[in-house]
């Protein structure tokens, strides 16, 4: 485990990310706890998702792209037959349909596709810039915006367990890769859609969950 005392100037805290926090009600409740600004996340977490958060302290405020950049690694679960328009539960479901004819043998063939390099549509509930403003803006006014595909590469795709409508996996990708999108996209080759039910990154690089500590660990 790491110290969690107040770090020292050029520190990173690995942070297990609460559920319904954002990546920056972390970095401003340490800003508030260690009195500077120069404190940093390396790479969003969704408020619904948990996990490891890297947050740089003073002079490794620096080194954040290095971290951004290296690979990630996350576990979750999708629920089949069900999609939201955020491709999470930040939405309510809009559409089911039947999936009773729906393997396991289905189920584990259709990663295959997406294993290697594969452009990817960012989902509209995202933080990309469109004009200035944020995407999740202009979804959340109900307005349509075009979001370009972006090149990303997954490196393992593995379904841990299936009890269906619940598929649980494992997934170590690039960065910029977004797992609400796999969830889509997933539910999309089965044709019976899907949706993001829940979200953890257990690891960034050699950085590990195990090693992080909680908010509450740090700030009291």
């Amino acid at each position: 485990m790491m110290d969690t005392g107040i770090p020292a100037e050029g520190s990173i805290l690995l942070i297990n990310k609460p559920l319904r926090w954002t990546s920056f009600d972390v970095v401003n409740k340490l800003r508030y706890k260690l009195k500077t600004k120069k404190v940093g996340h390396a790479g969003t977490l969704d408020p619904l998702a948990t996990g490891l958060l890297i947050v740089c302290v003073g002079k490794m405020t620096k080194r954040i792209a290095d971290f951004m950049g290296q690979e990630k690694e996350y576990t979750g679960k999708f629920v089949l037959g069900q999609t939201t328009p955020s491709y999470d539960l930040e939405t309510a479901v809009s559409t089911e349909k039947d999936i009773s004819k729906i393997s396991s043998v289905m189920i584990h063939a259709a990663t295959q596709s997406f294993m290697g390099k594969i452009n990817q549509l960012p989902p509209m509930h995202s933080a990309i810039r469109v004009g200035g403003k944020r995407a999740y803006e202009f979804a959340r006014q109900g307005k349509e915006v075009e979001l370009k595909p972006r090149e990303i590469e997954i490196k393992e795709f593995e379904i841990t367990s299936i009890t269906l409508p619940e598929v649980h996996f494992r997934i170590v990708c690039s960065k910029g890769t977004y797992i609400r999108s796999i969830a889509r996209d997933f539910g999309n080759a089965l044709h019976v859609g899907a949706y993001l039910a829940s979200l953890c990154r257990t690891r960034i690089g050699n950085f590990k969950l195990d090693d992080a500590v909680s908010i509450d660990e740090v700030v009291l």
